[in-house]
């Protein structure tokens, strides 16, 4: 990455449904900011620049033509910009050669990936060239998985201070989630069952919760794959959607941190469903509703929900991290906006900021969030994202 590129960030795939979030944010958090260069770029300039009229960006917001099927229009973007926010998903069908191309150019790379195969089959190809280029690639800049990952991080932190020490057993339960899916994420999880289907090695991968830290693997996880009562908690719970790759993110945290959780940590993420036979009941419709999400009446790709559902969307996390001896130190993250789209346009927009100018000493690698940018990422989330974290008594 050289300090002399035209742009600070190129938002990639901006005529999308999440690029396009992306891309309006910027243009109206960041107006004033007179430091902030960044560009919009996707496969058509005509499309682009009805994308830039339309949410009210600067008339002069450059515009770069870049096609995922055209290697030399990715290495022409990269060539002018410090970093790349690439929201063209899925990401195992598009996004392969950008993030070569990014690892080998020492070009910084955000994206929104939800997609734990992948991730794994990047981090095998490309991490030793990243290190080698000076490149940051950070995966998984939105709703999956910073509040997951920057929960745990901070109620460990709540922990130090309660127990003399962090947890090895933490749990990650969703009290409110409101809002939709989009069609990019329905595309994700159909791409991921479709690439599976045809290479059965890559199921071990998909079940293992410590896919993401090869060499490295910890003790038994909780399943999370059907409803049960939680004691503790004094609720039923369901399984959560998108566990699958929280929870990954979480482990490889642990481990770029250097295990500050310890080897031995146990890490799960469940819903809450409330108490009783309600909550029981409850806990069985959101394990119907998870089948129909990614089923064939899913929304279409660059679908997703209207102005006024991002708006009223909403999302409430509990962490709870549980000393030995059964005393539990308690953290809740909440955002302000669907979780999926208002709130991940916002947060993988912070996400590149912050490792621009919050965080230019993290080193060259392939990297989660949380880990990068840990406090300095909460800060900036807090400020600027409507996110919020609280210690819960």
């Amino acid at each position: 990455m050289s300090s002399s590129s035209k742009f600070d960030i190129v938002v990639y795939g901006a005529t999308g449904f999440t690029g396009r979030l992306v891309a309006e944010y910027l243009a109206t958090h960041y107006r004033d900011d007179k430091r902030l260069k960044w560009a919009m770029a996707g496969r058509s300039l005509d499309k682009l620049a009805q994308v830039r009229d339309e949410i009210g960006a600067a008339a002069d917001t450059p515009l770069l033509a870049a096609d995922s099927s055209d290697p030399a229009s990715l290495q022409a973007m990269i060539a002018q910009t410090k970093l790349v926010i690439s929201t063209v998903g899925p990401y195992q069908l598009y996004g392969s050669d950008l993030v070569a191309a990014c690892a080998a150019s020492g070009t910084d790379y955000v994206d929104v990936c939800g997609e734990p195969v992948w991730m794994r089959q990047m981090i095998d190809k490309h991490e030793a060239a990243a290190k080698a280029s000076g490149a940051r690639i950070v995966f998984s800049c939105g709703f999956d998985s910073v509040p997951f990952e920057l929960g745990a991080f901070f109620v460990q932190e709540e922990a130090k201070r309660v127990f003399g020490a962090p947890a090895s057993r933490v749990k990650g339960r969703v009290r409110e989630m409101r809002g939709t899916l989009s069609g990019g994420t329905a595309a994700s999880a159909k791409a991921t069952f479709d690439a599976v289907a045809r290479d059965l090695s890559l199921v071990a991968i998909l079940k293992n919760p410590f896919a993401l830290t090869p060499e490295f693997q910890g003790p038994k996880q909780p399943p999370g794959s059907k409803p049960l009562y939680e004691e503790d908690l004094q609720s039923w719970s369901a399984p959560f959607m998108m566990a699958t790759i929280n929870t990954r993110n979480v482990h490889r945290a642990n481990l770029l941190m250097g295990f500050p959780y310890g080897k031995e940590f146990v890490y799960d993420e469940m819903v809450l469903t409330g108490p009783g036979e309600k909550g029981e009941v409850n806990a069985k419709k959101v394990m119907a509703a998870n089948a129909e999400k990614t089923g064939p009446n899913a929304p279409k790709p660059g679908e997703g929900p209207s102005k006024e559902e991002r708006e009223n969307g909403r999302f409430e996390l509990l962490y709870v991290a549980i000393a030995p001896d059964g005393r539990q130190a308690r953290a809740v993250v909440t955002g302000d906006r669907d979780p999926g789209y208002g709130s991940t346009s916002k947060m993988i927009s912070e996400c590149a900021i912050c490792l621009l100018r919050d965080t230019p000493d993290v080193p060259a690698g392939i990297w989660t969030p949380g880990a990068a940018m840990r406090e300095a990422l909460v800060r900036r989330l807090v400020d600027n994202a409507g996110l919020t974290f609280r210690v819960e008594a």
